[in-house]
């Protein structure tokens, strides 16, 4: 077992537990952080079936009362009308209704991680909530931090909030379900965090030949990510100054996202394009060390991951960075690299960033 802390301000911490066989136990990591008996568990149509009686008895046997409520999964189901579909369940007389003393459980992917936690940051404005994260995207990236949010129509995680879980269960064996294309996507995460900050996770992978040598390292590759996201949140929970470097390769990302209607590419796939985007723009203009590019494709490629998203018009891409949330007025702040492992903020105009944009393609 593994375990981390997350402190914040004002003696607010709380613990990402990584350990193999959690899901049969997590009953009892919850009754840790929870005194309350009802726990609510929101999970989507493909975790739901491997998975959720696991958590279901495990909380029973801890003594909760407990029930689930199912979306769709997949990014298109991260909107409102979903929201809303939860809202619905969540309060549903039978067997219970959630109230404020109730716990909201996260079991799934990034998307499941976002909608429960939005749902448990508005409802009643505010109830406490926990992630156990079943994707590797999830178990490195989106469970940890805080953010919560819903797709709107304008772009990617327009409406949400910051609000954290009473605590974040990782059970690395959730994994082994997962096809390669769900499994890679999430390895775009994790060479994020080796470009932004971590040259030793990036030589780690880059000694990793396939998923199977990946497994064998899981816990060590989930525990450092999760750690320098920790390090990062803990610096600047409010996302206004540092912890925007944790959008290397998102600005585009996202927009790649949302112009292939969330359909086209999934979430780690939009960003590796937009890490390998980020790296050949700053390589063009004298920011990012030559070659620094060519090895991000490399590794990116040895995971089946794409370096370049389709052509998108001009219009399009600036119509998209208009709603980036890392900017304000005419402004984003771009994330660059200085080299592999060396990341830093630039605050450019929007204008700017897409002319550079486009000259890439």
């Amino acid at each position: 077992m593994k375990k981390l802390t997350v402190s914040l301000s004002g003696g607010r911490s709380y613990d990402i537990t990584i350990s193999r066989g959690l899901l049969s136990r997590c009953g009892e990591e919850v009754k840790k952080v929870f005194s309350g008996r009802e726990a609510a568990v929101v999970t989507d149509s493909n975790v739901g079936p491997l998975y959720a009686k696991t958590v279901l008895d495990s909380l029973r046997g801890a003594g909760f009362s407990v029930k689930s409520i199912s979306f769709p999964a997949g990014e298109p189901s991260k909107n409102m009308d979903t929201l809303v579909q939860l809202y619905d369940g969540l309060l549903t007389p039978h067997p219970f209704p959630m109230t404020r003393s109730g716990l909201i459980v996260a079991l799934g992917g990034g998307v499941t991680g976002d909608m429960a936690g939005f749902a448990a940051a508005t409802l009643f404005r505010g109830v406490p909530y926990v992630q156990i994260p079943t994707t590797l995207l999830a178990q490195v990236d989106s469970s940890v931090g805080g953010k919560v949010a819903v797709d709107l129509k304008q772009g990617k995680n327009l409406a949400g909030a910051f609000y954290q879980p009473l605590a974040v269960l990782i059970d690395p064996d959730t994994l082994d379900t997962l096809p390669d294309r769900v499994f890679f996507d999430g390895m775009a995460e994790v060479v994020k965090y080796g470009f932004i900050g971590d040259r030793a996770l990036l030589e780690l992978l880059e000694g990793c030949a396939g998923r199977a040598e990946l497994s064998a390292r899981t816990e060590e590759i989930i525990y450092r990510s999760c750690g320098q996201k920790r390090r990062v949140v803990e610096a600047d929970e409010q996302d206004t100054g540092g912890r925007m470097v944790l959008n290397f390769g998102h600005t585009l990302g996202h927009a790649y996202e949302k112009l292939g209607n969330y359909s086209r590419y999934m979430h780690g796939e939009a960003v590796a394009c937009g890490m390998a985007a980020i790296l050949r723009m700053g390589e063009a203009h004298g920011l990012t060390a030559p070659g620094t590019a060519e090895r991000a494709k490399r590794l990116l490629s040895r995971f089946g991951l794409p370096t370049r998203a389709e052509a998108v018009s001009p219009a399009a891409l600036r119509e998209t960075l208009a709603y980036d949330k890392k900017g304000s007025g005419g402004e984003l702040t771009a994330v660059f690299c200085k080299e592999a492992g060396e990341a830093f903020l630039k605050k450019m105009p929007k204008a700017e960033f897409a002319a550079w944009a486009e000259e890439l393609s």
